[in-house]
């Protein structure tokens, strides 16, 4: 069984430059090798959707020369790899608030969209200065605004209806959410879609994040009952109904 959408917290790039006594900008360096092995991993299986956390809201609470080597490297990376996308029919979108990014950043992103918006392999969702509970504040405000122009109706909010006006509300939710080093816990990354997810941790830090790392979590999904309320008999019972 293949998750048809995958989303990755990469952490542990600091601590791994950490341990080798280099900056900590050589570590996220490092991390876009593990990113670009696991996006191509991704396209040749034939998961229809990844989503990385690139920098999230509370990233800019980091020290100054650290954020600043991000953007930078977020420049640069963009740059050189969507080209190399493009060619391997890969669509690159962003979520998040892009306001607060430099023009050349923004300028970026939105080239690199409109480069692949056509791509029809696999979906890169790459998260940019985005928080879960900033996605559903900013639904929220969407929906209110529609109640108030009132093109609908409060009693017409539902959650198929908030589902529609968060990001990535296109595709199907994450089945496999990984984040490596070490830590266990979402941290305010998709909050509403995560809901049903299967929660995948390992204590590798992103930049060693493997291809044999990446298989051990699919096996892992693979073996995963993924029952969404129902108890486990009844899904033998609907699986024999469908295999009749």
């Amino acid at each position: 069984m293949l998750p048809r959408h995958v989303a990755v917290v990469m952490d542990g790039n600091g601590r791994w430059a950490n341990k080798r006594h280099l900056p900590r900008a050589a570590g996220h360096k490092a991390g876009v090798n593990a990113t670009r092995k696991i996006v191509e991993n991704c396209a040749k299986k034939g998961v229809e959707a990844l989503t990385i956390f690139a920098f999230s809201s509370e990233n800019w609470n980091r020290p100054e020369s650290e954020v600043s080597s991000l953007m930078s490297l977020f420049v640069s990376t963009i740059t050189a790899e969507v080209k190399k996308l493009h060619k391997k029919n890969v669509r690159v979108c962003f979520i998040g608030d892009r306001s607060r990014f430099s023009a050349k950043l923004q300028q970026s992103i939105a080239e690199s969209e409109e480069l692949t918006r056509d791509n029809t392999g696999l979906q890169l969702n790459i998260a940019a200065n985005y928080g879960g509970r900033w996605d559903i504040v900013n639904a929220c405000r969407q929906l209110a605004a529609a109640v108030r122009d009132g093109s609908v109706a409060l009693d017409d909010i539902d959650e198929q209806l908030f589902d529609s006006s968060v990001c990535l509300s296109e595709m199907p939710a994450p089945d496999l959410f990984i984040r490596t080093g070490g830590e266990q816990r979402i941290s305010n990354f998709l909050i509403w879609q995560l809901a049903y997810s299967e929660l995948y941790f390992v204590d590798t830090l992103w930049p060693d994040f493997s291809d044999d790392d990446f298989e051990a979590s699919l096996d892992w999904y693979a073996g995963r009952q993924r029952r969404f309320g129902k108890t486990g008999q009844q899904l033998i019972d609907d699986q024999a109904m469908q295999s009749n």
